[in-house]
């Protein structure tokens, strides 16, 4: 916590329920810690922690580049999010976020859903991403697509020097709701799309939709011959291991925290690929659930994410210009945000 600057870990455990949980705080200089809540089936606590204190931080930086006034969070239910849920779980979940008192704003994440946060919000105010009956913004997933997508377009006018992606052949690790979104507007601009996950039904759902999608085995994914990859499942996928199998030119998901360490920034820039920095373009959700906080409409949330174009052009343009990595860049960006706030 203090490497990282976190401001507050807190351990959440109901027997009753079999909650596992932990919440992750790293700053509310410049507002409440807004962030998803995780439900993955972590092999042990140390694993879960490093998860939600590298999450939360790179929710303060996603929450400061795109100009929103929040602080970065993130939670962690340590579990498997399609046999161990519970409407108790989830309320309990919830009178632990109750407990903070604002300080923390949950929404929804990998492995959890709009009835989840439901649960939650029968035990507290403080949560996010409701479903519209609710009168909540519903599912934020395809604002988080569309966020992706305007960032892989700028990312490609500046290594391809245009941002059409018609015939590009662009790779989508992770099919779940943000990857299927993001399919959709790449089939939409006529670009060659290859697929890849670890839950078949959803390799197969995806086929009967569109014709033409290549699968790729999830054991391949780093050695796929593509002009862009796009990592939109679990962060980490760029390591030491898969960057010196990489064939892309272009770096640009949806997944959080896709670099497992700081090095592997290196890595990427010494074999001349191009990374759109996560927390840049895939801050979509975050936009839209501010909006659902501020009583904002969909549109609101739809153009505010449109700027992710010009921001992660912008990103580019600095690290060429400073000599930075575009990681680097990018958290600059933040922190001088962050800095102004709180000085």
């Amino acid at each position: 916590m203090q490497e990282m600057g976190h401001e507050q870990l807190v351990y959440c455990h109901d027997e009753a329920s079999g909650l596992k949980a932990m919440i992750g705080i790293h700053s509310t200089v410049l507002g409440p810690a807004l962030g998803g809540t995780r439900m993955w089936n972590y092999k042990n606590e140390d694993e879960a922690v490093r998860d939600v204190l590298r999450l939360s931080q790179g929710m303060t930086y996603k929450a400061a580049v795109a100009g929103l006034n929040l602080g970065g969070g993130k939670a962690v239910i340590i579990g498997n999010s399609r046999t161990d849920k519970s409407e108790a779980m989830f309320k309990a979940y919830g009178r632990f976020v109750n407990s903070l008192s604002g300080k923390y704003i949950t929404a929804e994440d990998v492995g959890t859903s709009k009835t989840d946060m439901a649960w939650i919000a029968s035990e507290t105010a403080h949560v996010s991403g409701l479903p519209e009956n609710m009168g909540g913004s519903g599912d934020p997933s395809p604002v988080t697509a569309y966020g992706v997508y305007m960032g892989m377009k700028a990312g490609a006018q500046t290594v391809f020097g245009t941002n059409d992606l018609a015939g590009r052949r662009v790779l989508v690790q992770g099919i779940g709701n943000v990857g299927s979104y993001l399919i959709d507007h790449l089939i939409s601009e006529g670009a060659k799309v290859y697929i890849s996950d670890i839950y078949d039904p959803a390799i197969e759902a995806l086929m009967k939709k569109y014709q033409g999608l290549t699968v790729v085995h999830p054991s391949t994914v780093a050695e796929a011959d593509v002009d862009i990859y796009a990592p939109c499942a679990l962060g980490g996928t760029l390591n030491s291991e898969s960057i010196p199998l990489l064939r892309c030119s272009l770096i640009a998901g949806g997944a959080n925290n896709q670099l497992a360490e700081e090095s592997d920034m290196q890595r990427l820039m010494d074999r001349s690929i191009a990374y759109a920095p996560d927390f840049v373009i895939n801050a979509g959700g975050l936009i839209n659930v501010y909006a659902e906080i501020k009583g904002f409409n969909r549109d609101w949330a739809m153009e505010q994410t449109r700027n992710i174009y010009q921001q992660t052009l912008a990103i580019f343009e600095q690290a060429s210009n400073d000599q930075l990595s575009t990681n680097k860049a990018a958290i600059q960006l933040a922190q001088k945000r962050l800095s102004s706030a709180s000085s």
